[in-house]
This record gives structure tokens, C-alpha cells and sequence, in this order.
């Protein structure tokens, strides 16, 4: 004897719907085209409401990449047919559903029949399913169906109606006779015109066009499916505003906006007709860098995995100053570099070797994740310390555990805007502390008046950043404009300047006389000395000096020192803190020390040697000397501009060509 009952079953539903419109919603049938991230959560959603009919679509089966976010994805249901597993989770909530499922797709011997009887189309295909959507649109259009579509955009979704009487897919998005990319455009550029999603895309990288993937979240899956079945019960009882094209709604829970879209003509406004053009010379030039792929990605080896988590390692300006080559699963040679006979910031290649000290700790981390053990080499101890090699070998150990840091590797970023000024708690402290090690201290720069004095310290130091020729070649070479993401610079976006700022900036960048000019005639240096160095020097949590128990002075003393401070930024990533490196002061300080000349403006010798003196009365000159980070920490929002990586193949090593 069955226990299910459907009006208790749905009797919760009564008083946002009446009785008699629940029992109109049982003899609905509804048609979903797509079991996947949307199309799953759609048909649960809507056998929770009291559908009591589906006619359903798919012919893809359930694998590991699917379980961030459909419904029937879990370990019980690998390989299986998505429909045949959606369709029992519907029936496990209702088993008095009359589902027909149509497990080879939709095309045209079998389009009529699946939209056969139906009040709803609830579109769920595959983004890049261009052809079979303007089909499936056309034939709802021609029949008189109703046909709705809800994408998941980052955590938010866009939505559309098409009704009959209304205007079609096709006189919204004018997809017919365009290619692929073409109307992919279209079709991404119509549905969201208000691209709320895309502030806070952190790693563009993942949006592979030419692989028709991308990234994606249960939240946006899940907002469709109430979204989309909303309107569908206004739809299908006929009561309600429903938006209907040329009219949209998006919602984006992360960036806690609601926008009602509005494209009269759709694709053919004249406005939007200029954004595409746009988005056709973003997306194009985007596509160029991009090798046309023929087949599906081959899955990544371990070794591979391991190497493509830690490429995101800290390095200065994104210089990436490593080269992978691998021997075989078990042995990968690093060719690392530095970039001291044209960057005047890394002296003797120190911050060059830290970078590659945090690579090798982001290695051990990401193995450690797969059960392996890491032992490493420095090939030629006493020479070569320009282009250090190193050779990693992997063991299996099954006594290896995970680290809680491999979660925040790709997480750690720079923050360079201001922070709360809350003081760092004793265990944060203390937690930071125990991430370096025994070989390694921090002292902390903290308290309101500690915090001033650095500040301006910081400020002094910016002169002599800003007014030095060497340094201008380096900022204008690593500054990607007009960008919220690099993948081997800093774009502009993440620098830290408010627009007006970034505006005179470029402006100043094409030539070294404009720089000097302004810092001669206007004060130049003033709004990015207060913008980057002194706000952010008071509006932290503290100043931080990480030393080492000795004075380091050989390469494989800043690999250590590079490993410490790769422990001490996931730490803080891992309790919500941002970081931002300050590293010009010590930088400067290592000049002065070896009396070495950096500059050929004499004048900022003399003010290096007063920052270094200044340095020694807040930290004492035995700090100083032990000295291989500095940086500023605290609370605050985390960046949304950053430097990515280059993808690991460009990122494999090529031997030199012989002459």
C-alpha cells in the first residue's frame, strides 16, 4: 500500500496557491531539454511545486566534473544516464509522475513529440547548443508553447520569456546565419546585458572557449530553478506579471543586485549592436591566444595537477620566473631565473629566489594532496645562482597527509587597497607565527602611532620609486591597462588607484619626460604616494618583518626565507586575512648596505641611505640584516583585480636554441 498522498504531499504549496490552482498544477506537463546543472534542479523544483507531468531530454551521462553542481551527481551515480537518474529522484517525490524521457536528444525526428502535449519549455541545453535551442525556440513559437530560459552566470542568473504573441528567441538575439563565436556572443551579450557576473570573476583563464567550457556554482543553478520556477507558476496558472522579452530580469547574489533588463530590438538596438562589436574585439583577441582545440582535454596526470596548482605561487610583478621540465611522474626539473640585470627591484636576484622558495612549498603542499613526499636539489651549489636549477623527485607515502593550506593556494592574492584597522587577535598571531617555522620570526609593526610611522617611511620610500628612471622602465612594462586580470603582469585594475589616478598614471607612463614633467612642474608624485603608500600604510591591521634566525646570504637561504613566507600568506589567506608585500624599503635598505648604486640620479642615493636609517630606528639595524620580507596584513574584502598565471604548457620548459 503506497504511503504517498498527493495533496498532503503538496498541501504546503496551499496559500501561495488555492486548492483548485494546485490541482491545475497536477495536470500541467512540462518539457525540460537538458538534465544538467540547471535542468536537474529545474525538474526537482518542479515536482516539489506539484507538476504532474514531464516530458525530459539527455543524452549525457553523470561524471566526476558534473558534481559541483547538478543534482544527480554523486559517487552512486557515475556513468549513469542523467535522465533515467533524474527522473527516479522525481518519482522518489512524487510516483504518481507521468514522465516520457527521450535518453538520444532532441533533433528533428523526434522534436514534435517531445514538445507533443506540452504547457511549458523550460530551456536547460548546454550553453554552445546553438542549433538545437533556435530549434527548439522556433518550433514553441510556431506551436503556441510558452518557452522560458533561466542561465547560470557566476553565482546569479539571467532570465527570459518568450510567449506566444510576443517576440521570438530569434528576433532577440538574431542568432541565424552566424557562426559559432558569433553566436555564442549573441547569445551571452543577449542574455545579460548588465554582466553583474563579471565583477567578480577571479581566474579568467578557466573560460575556455575554445573547448566550450567554463566555470560554474550550485548557487547559480539553484537561483535558476527559482527563478525560472516562478515564473513558470504565473505561466502555467496565468496570474502575475511575467517579463517577457525584450525585458529580462538578472540576479546576482554575490554582487546583491537586481536588474531589470531592457533591450528594445534585441541584438538589433543600435547600443547593443556597439557592444557586440566591442565584445567581438575583446572575445576576438581573446580566441587568438587561444589554440583551436579538435578534441576534448585530455585529463591532467598528477604530476601535472601538482605543477598547475603550483604555478600560482607569489612572484614579483608576475614575472613567473620558472620553467617546468618533466623527467618523468616522479622527477621535474625547475629552471628558475632572475630578473636582476633589468629590473632594478630585484637585487641579486633575492626576491627572484623567494618567488621560486614559494613555488617549491606550493610543490610540497599540492603533493602532499595526492599522498606523495618531495625531495629536492639545487644543481651546483657555489655557482649559477642567476639561473638556479633544481630536481624535484615524488615518493609515494602513505603516511603523508593532506595540508589545509592546498585549499588557499589559488585563493592567496595581493590586497593593495585599504584594510580594517582592527589589530591582528593572539591566536592569529600565533597561528602565523607557527607557519614559518623555528628558522624564522615575525615582528610585528602594530598600534595606531607604530602604523603612522610606517606610513610614512613607506611614503618617503615612494619618492624614490617614482622618481627613479629604472623603476619607471619597470612600471611601464609590467601594467596591463584597461584589465581586472593578467596572466603575466599586473593589470591595472589591481594596482590600487582610484580612476583618476589611473587616468594620470597612463598618461604619465608613455614617456619619461611626461613622468618628469609632472613630478617636476605638478607634484606628480603626490596622489599615488597618498593613494598606494600612505593610506594603505595606516589602514591595516599591522606592518610585518619576516627574519630569519641568521642573516641569509646565499641562494638557498631565500629558497627557505620563500617557502616561510609562502606558509605565512596561506596561513592568513586560510583566516580570512589580506596581505599586501612592501618589500622596496628592504630592497633599497640591501642597496645601501652593499653600497651599491642603483640609480643614475646621485640624488637618490642619499635619500636611500636616510629611508635605510629611518628603517633601522623602527625595526634596529640587527632586524634590518636578517630581514627577506615585509609586508602589511588585516581584515578586509578580498581583491577583485589580480594577477592570474600563465597556463602550465606555455610554462614548460624549451631548451635554448643552439647557434
Amino acid at each position: 500500500m503506497s504511503l504517498f498522498d498527493y495533496d498532503e504531499a503538496f498541501s504546503r504549496n496551499i496559500g501561495w496557491v488555492t486548492q483548485s490552482e494546485q490541482a491545475l498544477l497536477r495536470s500541467k506537463r512540462v518539457a525540460i531539454a537538458g538534465m544538467g546543472g540547471v535542468g536537474g534542479v529545474h525538474l526537482l523544483t518542479m515536482s516539489r511545486l506539484g507538476i504532474g507531468a514531464f516530458n525530459l531530454s539527455d543524452f549525457d551521462r553523470f561524471d566526476v566534473a558534473n558534481f559541483n553542481r547538478q543534482a544527480g551527481a554523486m559517487m552512486s551515480t557515475l556513468g549513469k544516464p542523467k535522465v533515467e537518474v533524474l527522473r527516479d529522484m522525481a518519482c522518489d517525490i512524487n510516483p504518481q509522475l507521468d514522465i516520457r524521457l527521450f535518453p538520444e536528444g532532441i533533433d528533428d525526428h523526434n522534436l514534435d513529440s517531445f514538445l507533443e502535449g506540452v504547457d511549458l519549455y523550460i530551456d536547460s541545453l548546454d550553453f554552445f547548443a546553438f542549433e538545437a535551442r533556435k530549434k527548439m525556440f522556433k518550433a514553441c513559437a510556431a506551436k503556441g508553447i510558452p518557452a522560458i530560459t533561466a542561465a547560470p552566470l557566476g553565482m546569479g542568473t539571467a532570465f527570459l520569456a518568450f510567449l506566444p504573441g510576443s517576440m521570438t528567441f530569434e528576433e532577440y538575439f538574431r542568432m541565424e546565419g552566424h557562426d559559432d563565436f558569433e553566436q555564442g556572443l549573441r547569445f551571452l551579450m543577449g542574455l545579460a546585458p548588465a554582466r553583474l557576473h563579471m565583477r567578480y570573476l577571479v581566474d579568467p583563464s578557466r573560460i575556455r572557449l575554445d573547448l566550450k567550457k567554463g566555470p560554474s556554482t550550485i548557487m547559480a543553478c539553484q537561483l535558476c530553478s527559482g527563478v525560472a520556477a516562478t515564473q513558470a507558476l504565473k505561466i502555467l496558472l496565468n496570474r502575475g506579471e511575467v517579463v517577457t522579452a525584450p525585458y529580462g530580469l538578472h540576479f546576482d547574489a554575490y554582487a546583491n543586485t537586481l536588474v531589470r533588463t531592457y533591450i528594445p530590438w534585441g541584438n538589433n538596438n543600435p547600443m547593443q549592436r556597439l557592444k557586440l562589436a566591442i565584445g567581438r574585439k575583446m572575445l576576438g583577441k581573446q580566441l587568438t591566444q587561444i589554440t583551436k582545440a579538435t578534441q576534448t582535454e585530455q585529463p591532467l596526470r598528477v604530476i601535472e595537477k601538482i605543477l598547475d596548482l603550483a604555478r600560482w605561487a607569489p612572484s614579483g610583478d608576475n614575472t613567473q620566473v620558472w620553467r617546468f621540465e618533466i623527467v618523468d611522474d616522479q622527477h621535474v626539473v625547475i629552471h628558475g631565473a632572475d630578473t636582476r640585470d633589468h629590473v632594478v627591484y630585484d637585487v641579486d636576484g633575492r626576491p627572484s629566489q623567494i618567488s621560486i622558495g614559494a613555488l617549491i612549498e606550493n610543490i610540497h603542499i599540492a603533493a602532499a594532496h595526492f599522498g606523495l613526499g618531495v625531495s629536492y636539489q639545487r644543481r651546483g651549489h657555489a655557482s649559477n645562482e642567476t639561473e638556479p636549477t633544481f630536481d624535484v623527485r615524488f615518493t609515494p607515502d602513505t603516511n603523508i597527509k593532506p595540508n589545509k593550506l592546498y585549499d588557499f593556494i589559488q585563493l592567496r592574492t595581493v590586497q593593495r587597497r585599504p584594510l580594517q584597522t582592527r589589530p591582528l587577535t593572539a591566536q592569529e598571531k600565533q597561528l602565523l607565527k607557527q607557519a614559518v617555522g623555528d628558522q624564522f620570526n615575525i615582528t610585528w609593526l602594530e598600534g595606531r602611532s607604530t602604523r603612522w610611522e610606517m606610513a610614512k617611511l613607506l611614503f618617503q620610500n615612494a619618492k624614490i620609486r617614482l622618481t627613479m628612471p629604472e623603476a619607471y622602465h619597470v612600471h611601464k612594462a609590467i601594467i596591463e591597462w584597461d584589465a581586472q586580470f593578467s596572466e603575466d603582469r599586473l593589470p591595472d585594475q589591481a594596482v590600487g588607484l582610484d580612476p583618476v589616478g589611473l587616468k594620470l598614471m597612463r598618461w604619465a607612463m608613455q614617456s619619461w619626460s611626461r613622468v618628469k614633467f609632472l613630478n617636476t612642474y605638478l607634484a606628480g608624485t603626490w596622489l599615488p604616494r597618498i593613494q598606494l603608500d600612505l593610506i594603505p600604510g595606516l589602514a591595516c591591521g599591522a606592518h610585518f618583518v619576516l627574519t630569519a634566525q641568521q642573516e641569509p646570504k646565499t641562494v638557498d637561504d631565500y629558497i627557505e626565507a620563500g617557502r616561510a613566507l609562502q606558509r605565512f600568506w596561506l596561513t592568513a589567506t586560510q583566516l580570512g586575512l589580506q596581505l599586501q608585500p612592501e618589500m622596496t624599503p628592504l630592497i633599497f635598505s640591501w642597496y645601501v648596505q652593499q653600497d651599491k648604486r642603483f640609480s643614475t640620479e646621485a640624488s637618490l642615493w642619499s635619500q636611500a641611505q636616510r629611508l635605510r636609517q629611518r628603517f633601522i630606528t623602527l625595526i634596529s639595524e640587527q632586524t634590518l640584516r636578517q630581514a627577506v620580507f615585509v609586508g602589511r596584513i588585516g581584515a578586509g574584502p578580498v581583491a577583485i583585480a589580480r594577477s592570474t598565471r600563465l597556463p602550465l604548457a606555455k610554462l614548460i620548459y624549451q631548451p635554448p636554441k643552439s647557434s
